[in-house]
């Protein structure tokens, strides 16, 4: 393995730094209590920031929610949203009229494009319990071509998503979550049409790896250096590439043409993010990303406007039944439900 296979090394917290065409990640790890009759938190919310909780006291947030923790109704232009659930569920109501609960290793995979008004709510369904939640938001960009594309959103349902699995012969197994980007002979599930993953030569990738204690496992090379590869460690004790640890809570950008083995003498859970750089500018304020400031505002006129779409909903914040399993119904009143 070359030496200068790593490129960069940084720190993680709950925002970790992306690289074209990704413009964000969080990692939400909350360990919820039990929830109330209202599927809140069962416990006291003295002394939280209610509409701005974010500081993770007692190893929780409420985020921007008053009763249920999550994201209150807000807009979204000019890129994607990619939300993978591993554990816990989202609640989604969005201003088309869809609606969807989705937890336990699903994606949904949102285009905002011109324009979308949505609410991701975690509610705590368990009263005897934990309600444990762990969930990636990943922003990834689009080309200016297709920032006005129509909004649309795509389930990736937990079983239905390519996984690639090898046990050794002391029963240690890795896995490849694949739900973007082909890795050796797994295909992904389709992306939203208009995506920048859509296209073949971005060669977008999102894999979430899992190495158990003892294991090893092998990036492979991509096509070109312009794909630019960063790979985050977010679980376990580390993983080694050569001589070099990358311990829990580091993100490292690679050199993607060098065929990389990942070894874990402790165990690990990474996230990779991959693409080929859209190379546009980028004019960002909140949740609208367009190319430059004439974009920006013409987008807060047309949100005064037309508000996306308007809000169906009574609340802010919907929720879904606590005994509801997890589905999907799309704008055109499709329902949708795993397999």
């Amino acid at each position: 393995m070359p030496d200068d296979v790593i490129l960069q090394t940084v720190p993680l917290g709950l925002h970790w730094p992306t690289i074209d065409p990704f413009l964000f990640c969080a990692h939400h790890d909350d360990q919820y209590p039990a929830g109330n009759d209202a599927m809140g938190p069962d416990a006291s919310l003295e002394g939280r920031n209610i509409g701005m909780d974010f500081e993770g006291i007692d190893g929780w947030r409420m985020y921007h929610g008053a009763v249920v923790p999550g994201f209150p109704q807000h807009p979204h232009r000019g890129f994607e949203t990619i939300t993978y659930v591993r554990e816990g569920t989202c609640d989604h109501s969005d201003s088309l009229g869809a609606t969807a609960r989705f937890g336990e290793g699903d994606v949904q995979w949102l285009t905002a494009g011109s324009g979308i008004v949505h609410s991701e709510m975690m509610p705590l369904r368990n009263q005897h319990g934990p309600n444990p939640l762990e969930l990636f938001q990943i922003w990834l960009n689009l080309p200016a071509a297709d920032k006005m594309s129509d909004p649309y959103f795509t389930m990736l349902w937990a079983d239905d998503i390519p996984k690639v699995r090898h046990v050794d012969e002391f029963g240690r197994a890795t896995e490849v979550v694949v739900i973007a980007g082909s890795f050796g002979d797994a295909a992904p599930l389709s992306p939203p049409p208009d995506s920048w993953a859509s296209k073949a030569s971005a060669e977008v990738a999102v894999w979430h790896l899992h190495l158990d204690p003892g294991t090893t496992l092998d990036l492979p090379a991509s096509s070109s250096a312009d794909i630019l590869r960063t790979l985050y460690v977010f679980d376990g004790v580390g993983v080694e590439l050569g001589d070099t640890l990358l311990e829990c809570d580091t993100g490292s950008v690679l050199r993607s043409t060098a065929s990389i083995t990942l070894n874990s003498p402790g165990g690990a859970d990474c996230l990779v993010l991959q693409g080929r750089p859209i190379g546009e500018p980028v004019a960002q304020q909140g949740p609208f990303v367009m190319n430059d400031e004439a974009g920006l505002r013409q987008t807060f006129l047309d949100y005064q406007r037309t508000g996306f779409g308007g809000w169906p909903w009574p609340v802010d914040g919907p929720v879904h039944d606590a005994g509801r399993q997890r589905f999907a119904i799309h704008p055109d009143g499709r329902l949708e439900e795993p397999t």
